[in-house]
């Protein structure tokens, strides 16, 4: 018997209590039959009543024992319910615990310095925005390793840059928590994101895909009303897509290259948080994906870092306004992170061959890695966490 199944049955008992002090049970000197007759009318007065017929019938014989013996009184009768009614309830089929237990497989020690591949990598280029499937090695977004528990059955998520990197392993592992999934992605990421729709699907959830550009306005007001019709609501949304463009000095950033970095990384997320919070119900996220940057700025992505400090802002502001509204808001900041971003402009060749190998694990995080953590600042339980940060650096300590 578990304790929900013991509390249940200690209300039981307490309500028969309250019922005997407001005077529905016959008063002390009614006779014994219409006394008994009234008691197991009350204990059968309750759910699952078929089930708990045996042990209706149990404290039944218990009551007439006890009237053989002394007679029955109201302080007996509540002593009866609470000893004999707990141990024949307990023994009942709906409340008797499993015959069964499946035994827990233990879980071997997994090293975090070397458990996935750490550089020096192969020098390696693809065009923006890149594709996963051909980076070498491979990233690891849980397509293999993640197992979900049902911690967000019944939810309905849009994700955006769900193709690949946080995005892609936020989608798996919502799916396979028993949400229903969402993602956007620039149209020439089509052959990663039909890897995640399969994945959703056989997942048993229901995926959609939804590309498109979301440096334009219009666009990402659409998304958001083809994602709430398509999914039937919305109460999971995660800001994830981003641009990222080296550039050694300030002096090699054109106009064009800057705008289109604040338009895909800063007014994607606003256009989109103000499309969807009106569709979003009390007990609905907002997750950011903001970065290490933020706090700690590399020289040569000077726009993209600015916008990364943006994102941790708006989401503490996000926060506060959205409050009352029962809608959390919060961030994950990401250290070096293996993805695309590296490999199709976001870094120089020098730092890809040795990307993560200043961090105290000595390696770049896997996708893979942080879908714990958005699935941590979805579920239910997590309902006193907004306005948080939450940094998965390798050890850098940002933020």
């Amino acid at each position: 018997m578990c304790l929900r199944d013991v509390a249940q049955i200690q209300t039981d008992v307490s309500e028969r209590a309250k019922v005997i002090r407001l005077g529905r049970m016959p008063p002390a000197n009614v006779g014994k039959t219409k006394k008994r007759a009234a008691c197991v009318s009350l204990l059968q007065e309750c759910p699952f009543r078929r089930e708990r017929r045996g042990a209706c019938e149990i404290l039944a014989i218990r009551i007439r024992i006890m009237e053989q013996q002394k007679g029955i009184t109201r302080r007996r009768m509540i002593g009866g319910l609470s000893a004999a009614g707990m141990a024949a309830l307990g023994g009942s089929r709906v409340f008797a615990a499993p015959e069964k237990q499946e035994s827990m497989t233990t879980k071997t020690l997994e090293d975090p310095k070397t458990k996935y591949p750490k550089p020096p990598f192969k020098e390696q280029q693809q065009p923006w925005p890149g594709l996963a499937s051909k980076m070498d090695p491979r990233p690891d977004h849980g397509e293999k390793s993640y197992k979900g528990s049902g911690r967000l059955a019944g939810r309905k998520a849009l994700i955006t840059g769900g193709d690949s990197g946080m995005g892609r392993a936020a989608a798996i592992a919502y799916a396979r928590e028993g949400a229903d999934v969402a993602i956007n992605y620039f149209p020439t990421e089509q052959p990663d994101a039909e890897e995640v729709i399969a994945l959703i699907k056989e997942a048993g959830r229901q995926a959609i895909a939804i590309p498109g550009d979301l440096r334009d306005e219009g666009f990402c007001t659409k998304l958001v009303g083809d994602a709430v019709r398509q999914l039937g609501g919305l109460d999971i949304l995660v800001c994830n897509a981003a641009r990222q463009q080296t550039r050694a000095s300030i002096l090699e950033i054109s106009s064009e290259d800057f705008d289109a970095t604040m338009k895909t990384n800063v007014y994607a997320p606003f256009w989109i948080i103000k499309a969807a919070v009106p569709h979003m119900p009390p007990g609905s996220v907002i997750i950011a994906t903001t970065s290490e940057q933020a706090t700690d700025p590399s020289p040569e992505i000077y726009d993209y870092a600015q916008t990364k400090a943006a994102t941790t802002n708006y989401v503490r502001s996000l926060a506060k306004q959205l409050a009352p509204k029962g809608i959390r808001a919060n961030g994950v900041a990401p250290g070096p992170i293996w993805t695309p971003l590296q490999v199709s402009g976001g870094a120089t060749m020098e730092k890809l061959k040795q990307f993560g190998a200043k961090t105290p694990l000595g390696r770049p995080g896997q996708p893979a890695e942080l879908a714990s953590i958005y699935v941590q600042l979805a579920a239910n339980d997590a309902s006193y966490a907004t306005g948080q940060i939450y940094g998965a650096t390798g050890g850098g300590g940002q933020p």
